[in-house]
């Protein structure tokens, strides 16, 4: 799609009729036409497509499953698409794509499973919020530009004063795995649902 090539590509601020009509190849009047007059719109299409994208939760599936599968679908999706991180920091990301693909399903799991609706959406809100963290501050290239983001971390922290910043500069090796480390993610989600869980099922 188009106009989430130029919001990875330029940020969400790039994304206007003009430039999705030169992408294209067709009149700003076109693109008016079929997507609405405000900008905004053109963002809620993004947003709302890309939520389209996240796999359907089977209700039979047990909660931690449920949970593991939707978020990890989701961290993949939004490292896939960076743009979509700035999209969700500037804006809110209710859309009733989102809502049916994973907030919904993953509450009414959560509630099966025994949690309070309280419970159920105070441990959403926090999965939610570290997989976000989780994809904003890790490298979105692929495994083959590792090495590329690697370099360009070690010449930012060369320019730093190790008096004033001892620990990045004198752990350099360390910091640089940690920016393309993407288990920091898969094992933290593990451990957030395992705690959940033992709630949930205590060991007999």
């Amino acid at each position: 799609m188009a106009a989430i090539a130029i919001v990875d590509r330029h940020g969400p601020s790039a994304l206007s009729f003009r430039a999705l009509g030169d992408a294209l190849g067709v009149s700003q009047t076109t693109v008016h036409r079929r997507c609405g007059e405000s900008s905004t719109g053109l963002l809620d299409i993004c947003m709302n497509h890309l939520a389209d994208q996240l796999p359907a939760t089977d209700p039979n599936t047990p909660w931690p499953d449920a949970a593991r599968n939707a978020f990890t679908a989701l961290y993949e999706l939004l490292i896939a698409h960076p743009g979509l991180v700035a999209l969700r920091g500037s804006r809110p990301w209710m859309g009733e794509t989102l809502l049916a693909r994973l907030t919904e399903p993953l509450l009414q799991s959560a509630q099966t499973a025994g949690l309070a609706p309280v419970d159920a959406l105070r441990v959403y809100r926090r999965l939610y919020l570290f997989t976000l963290g989780c994809a904003a501050f890790v490298d979105h290239s692929d495994h083959s530009d590792h090495e590329e983001t690697k370099e360009r971390t070690r010449v930012g922290i060369a320019m730093l004063p190790p008096r004033q910043f001892p620990f990045l500069t004198g752990n350099t090796e360390a910091v640089l795995e940690a920016v393309v480390d993407h288990d920091v993610f898969h094992t933290g989600l593990q451990q957030l649902i395992d705690t959940v869980a033992l709630n949930l099922y205590p060991l007999r």
